[in-house]
Parts: C-alpha cells; sequence; structure tokens
C-alpha cells in the first residue's frame, strides 16, 4: 500500500493538535533540481515553542504516556511503524523533492533501513534493564531504576531527515519522555507527516509536538531551562553552541555532528571492491553525508593506477533529476550548500591539488540550468594538511591521499579533529579487521559495508557526544535512579 502524505500544512503540530502559528510565517519549500514550488510549512515563534514545551510538561506531569506499561508504548509505537511503512514510497518521494537526494537513496532509508533500525530498538526495548535489584551488603535491597529524563527537544538536519527524526523520536517516547522536535524548515514537509502518522497511531495528545523554525528560534528552543535534553544531528559548529547553553543549565545533551571519514585503500584491494565503497560510501546521498568516506588513503605504488580508476568511475556517474531512478546523484540541497561546495572546490584548486574529475563547472545541458549541481569531484596530490583534507564539506568532493606504509595511512587517518566513520577497502577481512581497530572512530566497516544501526552510533572528538541506535539510544533518554530499602 502506498499512502499518500500532504504537500503542504498551514499550522503546526503542538501536543496532537493542528494550531495556527501566533506569526503568519511561512517556509515555502523549493525542489532543488528545478527551484518549482513543492509545498509550504508555517515556521514556529518563540511564543509557539512556548506553547509547546507548556504541553510537553503538562503531558509529562500527568504521566499520561510514561505511567503506561512498556507493552502499551511499544504496542502504539510498533503501529506508528507500520503505517510509516505504508507510507514509506510517499515520504521517500517528498524527500527527495525536498532536498535532491536519489529516490533510490530514499527509498532504502524509507524501506529498509529506517524498518530494520526501530524493530532493532523495538527488540532492546523489551529485554533492556528497566530495573535491576539486588541485595546490598548490609542485608537491605537496592533497586537501580531507569525513569525518563523529561522533555526532549530533537533538533534534526535536512540530510536524512526522517532517519534522524525517528532516531530520536522513537527511542525517547520508548523510555517514555515527552518530545519537541525541530526538523529543518527546508524539508519540514516529511517532518509533519509524522504528526498525522503518530495520531492515527494512537499517541496521547500532549506528547509529541513538530514546529519548523529558523535558527533564532531553535536557539530559543535550546535555552529553555525546563527542557531537560537536546537530541542533535548536525554540524560541529551548532554542536559546540548547543553544548555550551546545555552546559551552562546541566541539562543532557547528546550531539552527532561532522565528520571528514578516512577510507584507506590497502595495496590488496581490486578495482571493484574500490568502487563498489566509493559509490556507497562516499558519494550516496550526494555525498552529503556525515560518514561518507571523503578522505581516500591511497598506497603510493598505486596512487596513479588507483586514482586513474576512480576518476574513469566518477566521470561515468550519472546525474539529474533525482526523481528519475536512473540518476546516481542529483543536486546539492539549496544555494548556500551549492557555493559553500563550489568554494571549497576553488580552495583545493589554490592550495595547489589537481582535479582528476569534476570541478568547478556545473554538468553541461539545459537539465541542469537551474539546479544546484555540482560535478563529482576527486583531487589527487593532497596533503592531510590542506584544507579540504580537514575540513567537511559535505558535497560529492573527494580528496585521494597517498601512503608509504600502513602505520602511516592509521596516522593519517587519526591526523583529524573528527572521528565519527570510517572505512577499510582490502580483500583480507583479517588484515581489515586490525587495522580498524586501530582508528580513533566511532564506527568503522570494511569495503561496502554500511554502519550496524542497532550498534552504537556517534563520534569520537569533535564528531559528538554520546551515542544512538538500539540500547545505547535507550541509556541516553533516560536516568538512573538508586533506591535503597
Amino acid at each position: 500500500m502506498n499512502k499518500q502524505i500532504k504537500t503542504s500544512y498551514s499550522s503546526l503540530f503542538i501536543g496532537g493538535e493542528w494550531i495556527k502559528s501566533t506569526e503568519n510565517n511561512f517556509s515555502e519549500v523549493k525542489n532543488p533540481h528545478d527551484q518549482s514550488t513543492i509545498g509550504s510549512v508555517p515556521l514556529a515563534s518563540t511564543e509557539d515553542m512556548d506553547l509547546a514545551l507548556k504541553v510537553a510538561k503538562e503531558s509529562f506531569d500527568s504521566k499520561i504516556w510514561r505511567s503506561k506499561s512498556l507493552n502499551e508504548r511499544l504496542s502504539t509505537l510498533k503501529k506508528f511503524q507500520e503505517l510509516h511503512n505504508e507510507y514509506a514510497l510517499s515520504l521517500a518521494e517528498m524527500i527527495t523533492l525536498e532536498n535532491g537526494s536519489s529516490i533510490n537513496f530514499n527509498r532504502l532509508l524509507q524501506e529498509q533501513f529506517i524498518p530494520a533500525t526501530n524493530k532493532g530498538i523495538f527488540e532492546e526495548a523489551e529485554k533492556f534493564d528497566w530495573e535491576i535489584s539486588r541485595e546490598n551488603a548490609d542485608g537491605s535491597n537496592v533497586l537501580v531504576v531507569r525513569e525518563p529524563v523529561g522533555i526532549v527537544a530533537a533538533i534534526i538536519p535536512w540530510n536524512a531527515p526522517q532517519q534522524s527524526a525517528l532516531g530520536k523520536i522513537i527511542p525517547a517516547l520508548l523510555a517514555g519522555n515527552s518530545v519537541i522536535l525541530k526538523p529543518t524548515p527546508e524539508t519540514a514537509i516529511d517532518a509533519m507527516a509524522l504528526g498525522d502518522i503518530f495520531n492515527e497511531a494512537g499517541l496521547p495528545k500532549g506528547v509529541l509536538s513538530i514546529l519548523p523554525a529558523d535558527r533564532e528560534v531553535s536557539a530559543y528552543l535550546v535555552s529553555i531551562p525546563e527542557v531537560d535534553k537536546i537530541a542533535f544531528t548536525g554540524s560541529t559548529r551548532a554542536g559546540i553552541s548547543i553544548a555550551q547553553t546545555a552546559g551552562a543549565q546541566m541539562k543532557r545533551f547528546t550531539l552527532e555532528l561532522g565528520g571528514k571519514s578516512a577510507g584507506i585503500i590497502l595495496d590488496d584491494a581490486t578495482d571493484e571492491q574500490i568502487i563498489n565503497t566509493i559509490m556507497a560510501r562516499s558519494l550516496a546521498n550526494n555525498g552529503q553525508s556525515c560518514i561518507g568516506l571523503t578522505r581516500l588513503l591511497v598506497p603510493k605504488n598505486r596512487y596513479e593506477e588507483i586514482t586513474d580508476t576512480i576518476a574513469n568511475a566518477m566521470n561515468q556517474i550519472k546525474i539529474g533529476d533525482p526523481m528519475d531512478a536512473g540518476n546516481y546523484l542529483g543536486p546539492v540541497f539549496h544555494e548556500p550548500q551549492y557555493n559553500r561546495v563550489k568554494d571549497y572546490i576553488q580552495i583545493g584548486i589554490d592550495e595547489g591539488a589537481v582535479v582528476k574529475a569534476g570541478g568547478l563547472e556545473k554538468p553541461e545541458g539545459e537539465a541542469f540550468e537551474k539546479g544546484w549541481y555540482i560535478k563529482p569531484t576527486l583531487f589527487t596530490h593532497v596533503t592531510n594538511q590542506m584544507r579540504i583534507a580537514r575540513e567537511e564539506i559535505f558535497g560529492p568532493v573527494l580528496v585521494a591521499i597517498p601512503y608509504d606504509t600502513v602505520e602511516e595511512a592509521i596516522a593519517i587517518a587519526n591526523d583529524s579533529e573528527y572521528g565519527l566513520g570510517g572505512g577499510i577497502i582490502t580483500s583480507d577481512r583479517r588484515k581489515g579487521l586490525e587495522i580498524a581497530k586501530q582508528i580513533r572512530t566511532g564506527g568503522i566497516s570494511l569495503n561496502t559495508l554500511y554502519p550496524d544501526f542497532g550498534s552504537p552510533f556517534g563520534g569520537f572528538k569533535k564528531s559528538g557526544v554520546g551515542r544512538e541506535m538500539g540500547k545505547y539510544a535507550l541509556e541516553s533518554f533516560t536516568e538512573l535512579k538508586t533506591i535503597v530499602y
């Protein structure tokens, strides 16, 4: 079944009710392929945020949701997932229109990754240690209880909006919290649709609000003392600001931030392994992925051969309307992101790196004139000290850094302020595993394998604080209480 979501919303979703904003501000959602208008969403004001907080606090204090048994909460959320599956194709199509990522990529997320991730969280919840009892040394009893943290502000980006939203909402609700979701306005239609689906699933009123907002109002949400936890995915710069605000108030936070992940190509890697991995792990989602392998570490004895192979493959990638399943790459998200990526390509040229594929010019043809299209670009003769090797570009731009020994490759991979993802491309799984254990990053996989979203997901260093997914997400949305009696 393919149920259709709405394309425009005139009201905010506050505690399960559709309520007009106190200000008449709307954001038009534009298609990055041709700048056509897809629909519109209202932008929340600070007054709207205050109302959402009031409703969230009332729902939490009344225990309308958190007093339900785990089985009751699971039943509602499993019903939500069943309904979400019925809207999966429509959501995938909407996200493609909103952010320009391939329809194939979005269908993979909506139809496979999200259901599998939520199924894993449901299973973890059923065996989670919500209460642990033991006998104390003096003969008294000890009960360790996990309780909901309270009111959660979930703030998500635009590159995988449903996955980011549900990766926070589902475990937060399972733990008994009340949630305020703040999506990016440019990709908020799919987020607003979640309100309809949660209502259809029977989530009690007051427990969830969804409010698109600009940066000023988003910052206001973070600053409200009554918000108990911030769950954020986005840029490192924004994450640092959130951490400062949260730290000053001693509120809890998890931050999933940027990355500049290294893909170490060993000299035993085959051309097929290299190309398959780069297509899936470096260029998927138009290169707009925090875990993308954007620093390719290439053995010097095969440097020209391997970079030729990569460049040839990149030059053959089909680019165009992301709604066409025959195209692998679409446009980047919007004009600011387009300008940012182009600026970095120019920085790379100015730094002395060599453009071996792609470059500054748009793909040729009338079909690309209105869209924010960037050719997939490969830089060679790159050192790890160049800005293009150290800073997150968030577009289809890869750099190839030569190395002599595996030890040098490990050192280069670890020489980064980021530590979110990583990859090893090799024919020797045992050797790849040995190297993976030496990389200081939150997640790493061999060849085309994706991260396991039932395992802890997050980063070292400036790539974030805390972990999401599976039981680790449940832990992050709870507080521990010890009762001795």
